[in-house]
């Protein structure tokens, strides 16, 4: 036993530490307490290590769990926003057409409104050219009653002697006498 204990104590015996060999000396690696540490470990560190991988699958699943919660808001959130994008291109399309509708109905009231403004016009000019047409047609009518009664006049004057003259009067005078 003191060999044993003197091998341990020897520092003869220990290699240096600036190199690296394998010791094949089974009574001075002591491979029983290697085992025995190695089996300690190996029970010990089994709950360790079952508690360790425990937790981190733990947290594997919990972030699991949460992703695809996550996602599936996500897939929710998307779908609301593909049903809000149909309404609004229902909309946009909705738009579109009253806008080229409301386009084409401006359109033809602008067209309506501006036959009828030439149709008005046209009216206007009719009748004023109506009105002119009669206007000078009373004007011709008038220089023609006056030509013609001052032809009258001239020929009455020249064919009138007094006694004729006179007798157009009395019977005149006479006509208004008994009108009275």
């Amino acid at each position: 036993m003191k060999n044993l204990t003197d091998s341990f104590v020897s520092a003869g015996h220990w290699p240096s530490a600036g190199s690296f060999e394998f010791n094949t000396d089974i009574l001075a690696t002591n491979p029983i307490n290697l085992s025995v540490v190695l089996g300690v470990l190996i029970f010990f560190g089994k709950g360790v290590l079952n508690d360790l991988l425990d937790k981190r699958k733990q947290r594997i699943l919990s972030t699991i769990r949460n992703s695809e919660e996550l996602r599936r808001g996500a897939i929710e959130q998307l779908e609301r926003a593909r049903v809000r994008l149909r309404k609004v291109e229902i909309e946009a399309d909705e738009y579109r057409t009253n806008g080229y509708s409301e386009i084409e109905r401006e359109k033809v009231n602008l067209i309506n409104a501006t036959c009828n403004s030439l149709e008005r016009l046209e009216n206007y000019k009719n009748e004023t050219l109506f009105f002119e047409k009669q206007r000078a047609i009373n004007q011709v009518r008038q220089q023609v009653l006056q030509q013609a009664l001052q032809r009258a006049l001239g020929t009455l004057n020249s064919c009138l002697n007094s006694e004729l003259h006179f007798r157009t009067i009395s019977a005149n005078i006479g006509i208004l006498g008994s009108v009275e």
